[in-house]
């Protein structure tokens, strides 16, 4: 019963008020940046390809290594599941919607970052930030900043970590029998809590150089197993292309093209696909030493693209050009893409989705840790604190791998909802901070300059490390 309460939840905050400000937030701030997304795209490759700056002979956390914790965490296996969904539910059609709310989205994501960026702190020579920081500091609300990072806490180390350790230690499923009811579960919550614990105890460094490695290879991987599929069946491209526009206008298909573009597994799970809005994401950007906020802000507008053009597309284009149809409730999410990969490549196709499962859920886990952390220590900053939080991310990862958490995951489907409400609202108060700093960039490049930011000089007050 009470997961039937939740449930009822979740589909009335998703279908109605948090979608719909999401996507006026998403329309609002690409018409008052001017299209900064798609303005400033060739800037946002530029600025990942500097190097990262050194302090007391220590390098800084660089901008690549924070669009690959960010992109960490969108990149999840929803990315496989949801869009199965969406088109199983919506139609070829519902692609193209997907593609829109990430062209969109990318301008909400650039505020939000561009803000962390801003109201960033100094945590030893390391830096931290996110929305709990500039509802602090900017609103001048720490209450706000705390009931949003308890929110994020609640969502992210428990309930999305929890979820991502059994969807890693479900996908054994396929290769051993009675899988459950074995001892294979507690092994696999071990080893994936050991793996885990390496990586977190290392630090921010040790997840940014392990996000550096796993994303781009995991992605990579992806992206040819979707070119491969492309080629094997071009003259067949065409066809899908035409299939995805005449249906994207069909109203289930724009249903479910909202699903697939804007959330992980139906219209609420794994959250929304680019998570752009939602204040997730600025807590990886706040991390990145920069000489100006307005870069990490664009380059947090790739992380977006990626997630969505790239890696929701690859898996889209091998779902279309199977000729497998999705059936809603029966042949949807993972089994659906597992039958159209076999479809197209033959059986060890499914060897490669268990694999991507793998690699996306940990990326994700690792990721999702990294935001949770910098909201704990925006808390109480405080070491016995912090291990024992350590501790009970990682007996989060060590159960979820043997249970299906669907209360806890309808918990933190509903405190990622109210956590995003939250950051919506402050964005959009804080909207025109960003935009000064947007054009306070643009100034800069338009006379030759490499950007360098000084807060006094923009007019932008209570700021840590953007004082001369």
């Amino acid at each position: 019963m009470l997961n039937e309460v939740l449930t009822a939840i979740n589909d009335f905050m998703y279908t109605y008020p948090l979608l719909l400000l999401l996507v006026g937030a998403d329309i609002y701030f690409t018409i008052r940046t001017r299209f900064v997304q798609v303005r400033l795209l060739k800037n946002s490759i530029q600025v990942i390809g500097e190097k990262a700056q050194e302090e007391n002979g220590k390098k800084q956390v660089s901008s690549f290594q924070a669009l690959m914790i960010s992109t960490a965490s969108r990149v999840g296996t929803g990315n496989i599941a949801g869009i199965a969904t969406a088109i199983a539910v919506g139609g070829p059609g519902s692609v193209f919607w997907m593609w829109l709310m990430a062209l969109l989205g990318g301008a909400s994501a650039f505020i939000e970052s561009t803000l962390a960026q801003i109201y960033k702190v100094r945590d030893g020579e390391e830096f931290r930030g996110g929305p709990s920081y500039y509802m602090e500091k900017a609103l001048k609300k720490r209450w706000l900043g705390i009931l949003f990072s308890i929110l994020l806490i609640i969502c992210f180390a428990y309930g999305f970590n929890g979820l991502q350790s059994f969807n890693m230690s479900s996908a054994l499923a396929y290769y051993i029998p009675n899988y459950s009811d074995s001892i294979f579960p507690v092994v696999v919550g071990f080893l994936l809590a050991l793996a885990t614990a390496f990586v977190i105890f290392g630090g921010v460094h040790r997840i940014g150089f392990i996000s550096s490695i796993i994303v781009p290879i995991m992605a990579g991987c992806y992206l040819l197993m979707g070119l491969v599929t492309i080629i094997l069946n071009i003259t067949d491209m065409p066809h899908v292309f035409a299939l995805i526009f005449k249906n994207a206008f069909d109203f289930q298909a724009i249903f479910g093209g909202l699903a697939g573009s804007a959330v992980v597994i139906g219209i609420k799970r794994g959250l929304f696909s680019n998570e752009a809005g939602m204040g997730s994401a600025p807590n990886a950007s706040a991390s990145a030493s920069v000489s100006h906020p307005a870069k990490q802000g664009l380059v947090q507008v790739l992380s977006v693209f990626i997630d969505t053009l790239l890696i929701c597309s690859a898996t889209a284009m091998m779902l279309l050009l199977s000729g497998v149809e999705g059936v809603p409730g029966t042949l949807d999410g993972i089994p659906f893409v597992q039958k159209a990969i076999s479809a197209n490549v033959g059986n060890w196709g499914i060897h490669f989705i268990t694999f991507s499962i793998f690699a996306f859920a940990f990326s994700s886990l690792i990721g999702n840790y990294y935001y949770a952390e910098s909201n704990i220590l925006f808390i109480k900053n405080n070491k016995i604190l912090l291990f024992v939080f350590r501790i009970t991310c990682l007996l989060a990862v060590f159960f979820g791998a043997q249970a299906d958490f669907s209360v806890i995951w309808n918990i933190a489907d509903i405190t990622m909802g109210c956590m995003a409400t939250v950051n919506i609202i402050a964005i959009l108060l804080l909207g025109n901070i960003a935009i000064k700093v947007l054009k306070d960039y643009e100034k800069q490049l338009k006379s030759g300059k490499d950007p360098e930011f000084h807060a006094k000089k923009v007019g932008i007050e209570n700021t840590d490390c953007w004082n001369d």
